[in-house]
């Protein structure tokens, strides 16, 4: 979970993006969890910035939403 002073920007970020894509492409959390193959839970954690994600979790959510990284960022 976040630190004492909040999630960082980066997170903010990058799962402020993830949340509007998908919100765009009219996919719940649940979609987004089948096609990513990870947990609605921690796809919440990740969209509210909640969540330190790695790298190879965060390329799963970019193709789970029809991305590539590199346009989430």
């Amino acid at each position: 979970m976040a630190g004492k002073s909040g999630p960082s920007p980066a997170r903010l970020t990058f799962g402020k993006k993830l949340r509007a894509v998908r919100r765009a492409k009219d996919m719940t959390l649940e979609d987004l969890a089948e096609t990513s193959g990870l947990n609605w839970s921690y796809i919440s954690q990740v969209e509210s910035g909640h969540r330190n994600i790695a790298v190879d979790n965060m390329w799963k959510l970019a193709q789970g939403v029809g991305m590539e990284l590199k346009d989430l960022l």
